[in-house]
């Protein structure tokens, strides 16, 4: 996790092989989806220090087709605190290798809700709220 004034984000590097590609020689949506759903539950985890479970996704866009070969940064920062949810906007970018080509691939947006050992609704303790 960095801190960029005063702003925490997750971020997780990976590199794209064939075997997450599609027939079209791209990236399969779905496992980008779930490298963006997993970096943003580290986040909201790592934000509240509570157990927390993804509710929603929202406005996914797939702006440039990721290939082969590409490293991605996926990069996760709360966007809003409310008593129980979090919302956390998620951000693909695809770097080029050997070069210095960096690009925005993929956004959205993913909204987690803290819950206790029962999976319940549980209240986002205060002092979380005043980091936002």
């Amino acid at each position: 996790m960095k801190s960029t004034n005063n702003e925490l984000i997750t971020t997780q590097y990976k590199v794209v092989f064939p075997s997450t590609l599609n027939d079209q020689e791209t990236l399969f949506g779905g496992i980008a989806m779930q490298w963006m759903d997993e970096v943003a539950y580290i986040q909201a985890i790592r934000y509240t220090k509570k157990k927390m479970v993804t509710v929603s996704t929202d406005k996914i866009q797939f702006l440039q087709p990721i290939t082969s070969g590409k490293i991605i940064e996926i990069i996760a920062k709360v966007i809003k605190v409310g008593s129980v949810k979090l919302h956390i906007q998620v951000e693909i970018f695809m770097e080029e290798l050997f070069t210095e080509n960096r690009q925005k691939a993929i956004t959205g947006m993913f909204v987690f809700a803290a819950v206790n050992l029962d999976n319940k609704p549980v209240r986002i303790k205060e002092d979380v709220l005043e980091k936002t």
